[in-house]
């Protein structure tokens, strides 16, 4: 027989913020086999015994080299690893913690959190950089591992039902043309939008901006993912986004993936 592995994500806005609002007891509660979490804000010097060493959990962690308290990113899992990377290739993407492959015996988990492109004209250069980069760096691990998983902040909305607002924001890094497109042809390459795939219609939101209060009235963007190559698909038994968990601008989102 086999079994369920549940495989989550979260961008935690801070982990050591989000843990001073119960995010390590949800984690305990929950108990996902793997927990992929983004924009931890640390490096890994930073990281106290109470965040690194979860009962039951191992942990990998890639920070960001460029400055403290930046980006960075993490993985609990209940699963052995039989490898470990770091690196998607290039030093101006890897200096800023944004990438964690994890080697499983069924399959390979990716976790990302894409660059955000909001804040001037180069850094969305660098997203659309890193965006390609990233899909390069996939198309050729999966000639080698087809069973693929990506999954993080992915810091683009898909389609119009993927945000509240979307005419206000079409000219808004995270909708824009050429951010939508990038996910258009990763799905055009064989890999699966889990959350759509198994929920057409349903509109749910994964991130609502702080500074408006906007959560309070649902007026969110749905930019957290999963995805997975389609030698995969058939494994993914449940897909959602879990929006009444508090403890971030994000709320986690996941999968549960069947295994021999």
């Amino acid at each position: 027989m086999g079994k369920t592995v549940r495989i989550m994500s979260w961008n935690v806005n801070g982990l050591r913020a989000a843990a001073k609002k119960g995010v390590l007891e949800w984690i305990a509660k929950e108990s996902p086999d793997i927990l992929c979490i983004q924009e931890t804000k640390m490096v890994p010097e930073q990281l106290t015994e109470e965040l690194s060493c979860l009962a039951g959990y191992d942990s990998h962690w890639h920070g960001a080299a460029v400055k403290k308290g930046y980006s960075g990113v993490g993985v609990y899992t209940k699963v052995a690893a039989v490898g470990v990377e770091k690196s998607l290739g290039e030093k101006r993407f890897d200096e800023e913690g944004r990438f964690l492959r994890l080697d499983f015996p069924e399959f390979v988990l990716l976790n990302v959190y894409f660059p955000n492109g909001k804040m001037n004209a180069q850094r969305l250069q660098y997203k659309m950089d890193f965006y390609h980069a990233f899909l390069a760096y996939i198309e050729d691990l999966r000639k080698k591992s087809p069973k693929l998983i990506f999954l993080g902040d992915v810091n683009t909305a898909h389609k119009e039902m993927d945000l509240a607002r979307p005419k206000e924001n079409s000219t808004v890094s995270g909708f824009l043309p050429i951010e939508r497109a990038w996910i258009d042809e990763v799905i055009s390459r064989g890999y699966v939008d889990t959350f759509r795939h198994l929920h057409p219609k349903e509109v749910k939101y994964s991130w609502w901006d702080l500074k408006s209060r906007a959560r309070e009235r649902n007026v969110g963007w749905r930019i957290d993912y999963v995805f997975v190559s389609s030698e995969l698909v058939h494994a993914v038994k449940a897909a959602f986004i879990l929006d009444h968990v508090m403890g971030s601008d994000h709320c986690p989102v996941g999968i549960d993936l069947a295994t021999t």
